[in-house]
């Protein structure tokens, strides 16, 4: 999904099995063994949260991969024994582990990884150096992309953004209540959870709410930097097509795959 001059852009939700999907997302009566593949046609990304828990196997990631359609993609999320340690630069141990699994069996349906850190993770400038320096760029021929969603509010800091950017780490604009909004561009692509779909609302977000967000996103997509009132940095990111990973997370859980793909018919 693509508008002419813009990259393009993946829509979804995170995983595929929770039980109140059945019946308002996924059609009464579909096996569970076909989820995902529904998920595929109805979506163009997921991200895959047993991989927080433990490592998977390459013939799973390989079946995954099979399910979905070309274009369709999957986002990791980084091993919690990766991200949730009092000190992030001796991670790199844990680091090759989690690579080593076999995601690569995605092949060009592998997106980002996404590094979670904790709340309670303060800003530590060596520390978070010392963490994107372990980031591998590739793995068995592809190229690998980051993002680290950050959940303190100390990360609201200049030396973050500019470490980001100079090691093309996408940082996650969450749209949370508590946690940080940081709007500045720092990789070739963008990634952002959205994160307060409401029960009360039929597809999650109001209406004006999802327009925002399309067009937030098709901006993204062309090169633009909407959301300004949350930038930290002064330094502004080159004006460029970037790939956007929409993901509508948490929040009314039930919610979110209508808000998705409300979103995917909203940017047409």
């Amino acid at each position: 999904m693509s508008a002419s001059g813009a990259a393009k852009i993946h829509v979804g939700i995170g995983g595929w099995d929770f039980d109140p999907w059945r019946g308002t997302f996924f059609p009464a009566g579909l096996p569970k063994t076909r989820q995902l593949e529904y998920v595929g046609q109805q979506l163009t990304a997921t991200e895959i949260n047993a991989t927080f828990y433990k490592l998977q196997s390459p013939a799973l990631f390989e079946r995954w991969g099979k399910a979905v359609p070309d274009g369709f993609k999957f986002a990791i999320k980084a091993s919690r024994f990766c991200t949730n340690r009092k000190n992030l630069g001796d991670a790199g141990e844990s680091i090759g582990k989690f690579c080593a699994q076999g995601f690569t069996e995605l092949g060009d349906k592998l997106g980002p990884i996404l590094w979670q850190l904790a709340p309670t993770k303060k800003f530590d400038p060596d520390e978070i150096r010392a963490f994107l320096a372990l980031l591998p760029t590739s793995r068995d021929g592809l190229r690998l992309r980051h993002a680290i969603e950050v959940r303190h509010e100390s990360f609201r800091n200049r030396a973050f953004v500019a470490m980001a950017r100079a090691s093309n780490v996408a940082i996650v604009f969450a749209d949370h209540e508590t946690y940080p909004e940081i709007a500045d561009l720092t990789a070739d692509f963008v990634y952002a959870r959205l994160q307060r779909t409401r029960e009360e609302e039929p597809a999650g977000y109001d209406p004006a709410s999802l327009d925002r967000w399309a067009s937030a996103i098709k901006d993204w997509a062309g090169g633009g930097s909407p959301a300004a009132p949350n930038f930290v940095s002064d330094a502004v990111a080159r004006r460029t097509p970037r790939e956007v990973f929409a993901f509508v997370i948490a929040g009314a859980k039930v919610r979110n795959p209508l808000a998705a793909r409300a979103l995917i018919e909203r940017l047409g």
